[in-house]
């Protein structure tokens, strides 16, 4: 058989093949289908959370909020206590008042109503009809805290037109008359300061007003005086009316208490006229006068200029809501001296007649200290060198004493703290410690020197009245203060009081001392025929604060002194700020307890 063979180089055509698979499974791409599932779990996780959340963490605090949304206040404000002097005179008082507004969602002829309003405010029409008509509230208001009796002929002016059908039948015209409370003072100025002043705040998320006191006893009373206020709360709907069945609750509201003061407002008022009648000469840069009841503490006439009217309040001169004489502090000088002196007969390391040599002028750390008038070296008794005010005999004299001595007195008379006073503003908060005195040991023998007379100390007037108060107190301070007493609660005040002066004859010592001071020495103008009067001037130098050492050619004037052997425990300090030239506040002294001899019927004894 014949064969037919292939071609050299041919190819045998191929045999097409199915294509091979892998025996292994499908398996899909896993990041395209995982992170889809990984997203739509976290979605349903936070679902469920938010879920749990609202319903059981949520859930309390959104219906309360969903309720206070639908509560509606109506707050009646207590009546502020009334403040008295300490005779019943009134010195801050609440009285009635009315804010007048109107609803304008109530308001079916706003030409009528807005003629109702200028029956009785006066004005034109055109000045309520935009309140009248306004479309986004139900208040109002047309005249705020308006005195009582125009609140009374509004509520009967509205009522009578209604009554002769001037008004659509059922109409109310849309206004209203809110009982509200007015903060009045009786005096204006005359004692202002002292009895400080109040706010009107506003709460808007209750749709609230409410005094606040702001200076003075107003604000460090006002927890008592304020009082708790009441509401009256409902339910209403959207369109401010009433839910049927709704909560309703409400609570009275609980006057302030009334509180008494040891305040005198006429002796105040004159302290006020007196201080005032030298602003164009001794206390034209400002002074202050604090008359106090050594034994018991109480605070008779206390100012500061410039004065401060809380009733007028239009134009408020910088520094006039403060009283100065208690809160601010000043370098004492020569009134100081009587410090140093008790000191130094209560060491027993000098007598009033014990005598000590006094040159001209003595040096220390290259500083040269003289006295404030020029005289020749001369030797005097500790009387002397008080009536004479000498720089360099109480600088020796401390000196003789030890300062260290004079140190722990300043201390133990409490004249480096906080006498307690209840008026705001008295020293930093958290601390009793009131003014600046430096540690002996800091003390260069020029500032040893400097402090026995009153320099390079700092104190209030406040607190050196309280120490020529424990003078006149057989060595006892008492916290000065002005609260007596709450006449509602018949709650009486109790003070804190501390004997600080342990030798009792240094007392009449220096007491004999201080008198011829007025009779001998510097302070002759302070003298008040048919009285012992006792007391110490002073002519202090100002510390410049911006450029450091004293301030040349100004002086602060003080004295401070009270009725010896008399029935009256009361002292008085007198002061004038920054005086150019040299003089003496000393007759202001003899006016203001010339006043108060009369005013109280002191006599001598």
């Amino acid at each position: 058989m014949a064969r037919t063979q292939r071609a050299q180089g041919s190819q045998r055509p191929r045999r097409s093949q199915a294509p091979r698979f892998s025996a292994q499974p499908l398996v899909p791409d896993s990041n395209r289908v995982f992170w889809p599932i990984v997203a739509f779990a976290v979605v349903a996780a936070l679902l469920s959370l938010r879920l749990v959340y609202l319903q059981a963490i949520a859930a309390p605090d959104l219906a309360s909020k969903a309720e206070r949304a639908r509560m509606s206040y109506s707050w009646d404000e207590p009546r502020r206590g009334t403040i008295y002097d300490r005779n019943g005179v009134v010195l801050a008082t609440s009285v009635e008042a009315s804010t007048i507004y109107v609803d304008p969602a109530e308001v079916d002829d706003p030409d009528t109503t807005a003629q109702v309003l200028v029956d009785v405010l006066g004005g034109r029409k055109s000045d309520y009809l935009e309140a009248v008509t306004a479309g986004n509230t139900r208040y109002s208001e047309i005249k705020e805290k308006a005195d009582a009796e125009v609140g009374e002929r509004m509520e009967e002016a509205v009522a009578e037109l209604t009554a002769t059908g001037g008004a659509h039948e059922g109409a109310s015209l849309g206004i209203h008359c809110k009982a509200e409370w007015k903060r009045e003072y009786p005096n204006g100025q005359v004692g202002g300061q002292v009895i400080g002043a109040c706010n009107l705040e506003v709460d808007q998320d209750n749709n609230r007003e409410y005094y606040t006191g702001i200076s003075g006893l107003e604000l460090y009373y006002d927890d008592i005086l304020s009082g708790e206020a009441g509401y009256t709360r409902m339910e209403t709907g959207s369109d401010g009316t009433p839910i049927p069945g709704g909560k309703n609750e409400s609570k009275e509201a609980v006057d302030g208490q009334d509180i008494i003061i040891s305040l005198d407002i006429e002796l105040q008022q004159y302290v006020e006229e007196r201080l005032t009648a030298d602003e164009k000469g001794m206390t034209a840069n400002g002074g202050s006068a604090i008359v106090m009841d050594g034994g018991t503490g109480e605070i008779y006439a206390a100012a500061s200029l410039p004065l401060f009217n809380p009733a007028d309040r239009s134009e408020v001169k910088e520094g006039a809501t403060k009283l100065k004489a208690v809160t601010d502090l000043f370098e004492p000088g020569s009134i100081f001296k009587s410090v140093t002196t008790m000191a130094i007969l209560e060491s027993g390391t000098m007598s009033p007649d014990t005598e000590l040599f006094c040159p001209a002028s003595i040096t220390a750390d290259g500083y040269t200290i003289t006295d404030a008038h020029e005289r020749g070296d001369a030797t005097y008794t500790l009387r002397e060198i008080l009536d004479q005010s000498s720089n360099i005999g109480i600088s020796l004299a401390m000196e003789r004493m030890g300062f260290s001595m004079l140190h722990g007195k300043i201390l133990e008379y409490n004249l480096h703290s906080k006498t307690g006073v209840d008026y705001p503003g008295e020293g930093e908060q958290g601390t009793d410690i009131l003014g600046s005195l430096a540690d002996p040991e800091d003390l260069s023998t020029v500032g040893m020197y400097n402090i026995s007379f009153g320099q390079g100390i700092s104190l209030t007037p406040l607190q050196i009245t309280r120490f020529y108060g424990a003078l006149v107190n057989d060595g006892v301070e008492c916290t000065p203060h002005f609260l007596i007493s709450k006449p509602q609660s018949g709650d009486v005040a109790e003070y804190a009081t501390e004997d600080v002066i342990e030798n009792k004859e240094a007392i009449e010592d220096i007491t004999s001392m201080l008198k011829t001071v007025v009779t001998d020495g510097t302070g002759k103008q302070a003298a008040i025929e048919g009285f012992n009067v006792a007391g110490k001037t002073s002519t202090a130098e100002i510390y410049d604060e911006e450029n450091g050492g004293y301030r040349k050619g100004v002086y602060n004037l003080a004295f401070t002194g009270f009725l010896a052997d008399s029935s009256s425990q009361l002292v008085c300090f007198v002061a004038a700020n920054e005086v150019p030239t040299d003089g003496v506040v000393t007759p202001m002294f003899k006016d203001i307890m010339s006043t108060a001899i009369d005013r109280f019927n002191i006599h001598p004894e």
